[in-house]
């Protein structure tokens, strides 16, 4: 198939957004196989797609999501709103504590029927691949649950799903003060069986007074190299532990919130290669002030990626393009800058290689949008341009 008569943003090359006017991308089977000005495009006995000068982006990803979880805790942003603190919500026994006792509740159909419906919003703005944690179960049942799940998202939908195992993601009310034990017990075991049964892309956790320290995430990370597994890590959201440092030296795929972040911290990213997730709505939800250091990312060629972080507490977030404006409103990143923090960067955090630009030997996954300008994705509210979404070169 030759879609023609389009802009292009390529996300490759020296110019911004990889712009390329009067472009025409050629797919065969779910590779791109030609990119280059609509003129010089190659013979072929396929279908040609007139897009009437419309945008083509990458298709966009959605790398760091708590998709699947049971119930949902509207209640504690009213209770937020009426002056409650962290501490009196968990006595009235909300936080992850609500959303942990809900999901252990819901049957495997209940689970995916919400998570289909939150990850159909994802799919109606253009998202083609999306990362999917565990991380509400804290239990060795209820984890590989959330995990196979998570798979089956991707089953029932054009999507490419990436599972994370989130087990490090606090600790449960059966072992409050206990949280060495929760990982010998829990954590340790479960991943050895996820990994085992297919079921795991990829290791993540919680460094933060309230959930695991630096060596306690060690253990975690020790582990997961054990099994082959590449790992990630939410650090410096809320406080500055060190975790951004400790999963620099793990060669972390990426750190994600790091409002906290330093210089320091930003130059041992760089050298690992280590992407820096940014996640606006949770900032947003919880109404924090401390923004992620943009600047020093920016300074040091740190890669950042944006994502929504989609969860039933700190983000009930379920539309990339309205990450993309918060990273631009909230945190200054340049409209660029959020469009490639949802394709070429997202894939680099999820460690994918085939997607997430425009390029030959890619992976067709495409989004096409309404709109001649890329600017727009992100200056737009509540607004939704997408035109059509191709999946492994489908329409």
């Amino acid at each position: 198939m030759l879609l023609t008569n389009a802009t292009l943003a390529t996300l490759s090359g020296d110019a911004p957004y990889g712009l390329l006017r009067d472009g025409a991308v050629l797919l065969e089977g779910d590779r791109i196989i030609w990119v280059g000005l609509a003129a010089d495009a190659p013979p072929h006995t396929g279908e040609t797609l007139d897009l009437d000068g419309r945008l083509v982006t990458p298709g966009l990803i959605d790398c760091h999501t708590h998709l699947v979880f049971g119930g949902n805790r509207a209640r504690e942003f009213e209770m937020r709103l009426q002056g409650a603190g962290y501490a009196d919500i968990a006595r009235a026994g909300g936080g992850i504590v609500a959303t942990v006792t809900a999901t252990r509740a819901a049957s495997d159909a209940e689970l995916l029927e919400g998570a289909l419906r939150r990850a159909d919003a994802l799919i109606a703005e253009g998202v083609t691949t999306l990362e999917i944690k565990s991380g509400y179960g804290l239990d060795h049942d209820t984890e590989l649950r959330m995990l196979r799940v998570a798979q089956a998202v991707g089953a029932a939908r054009a999507l490419t799903v990436r599972t994370t195992f989130l087990g490090a993601h606090a600790v449960p009310a059966e072992y409050a003060g206990r949280a060495d034990a929760y990982i010998d017990d829990v954590v340790l075991p479960v991943m050895t069986a996820g990994a085992a049964q297919g079921l795991i892309d990829a290791v993540d956790g919680f460094c933060e007074g309230i959930a695991f320290d630096l060596a306690q995430m060690a253990r975690v990370f020790d582990h997961a190299r054990t099994l082959g597994l590449p790992v990630k890590l939410h650090a410096e959201q809320l406080s500055h532990m060190g975790g951004t440092a400790l999963a620099a030296r793990h060669g972390a795929l990426s750190v994600d919130h790091v409002e906290y972040a330093t210089e320091d911290d930003a130059r041992a990213l760089a050298q690992s290669g280590t992407v820096a997730v940014i996640l606006p709505g949770a900032f947003y939800t919880l109404r924090e002030t401390q923004v992620p250091p943009i600047g020093h990312f920016r300074h040091h060629g740190v890669a950042m990626a944006l994502a929504t972080d989609c969860n039933p507490g700190s983000s009930p977030l379920t539309s990339i393009l309205l990450a993309m404006n918060m990273g631009c409103t909230l945190f200054r990143m340049t409209p660029e800058e959020a469009l490639a923090g949802v394709t070429v960067h997202a894939a680099r955090a999820l460690g994918f290689a085939d997607r997430g630009r425009i390029a030959p030997g890619l992976r067709a996954d495409l989004a096409v949008w309404d709109v001649a300008d890329p600017a727009e994705l992100s200056y737009r509210i509540g607004f939704n341009p997408l035109h059509l979404r191709i999946t492994g070169g489908a329409l």
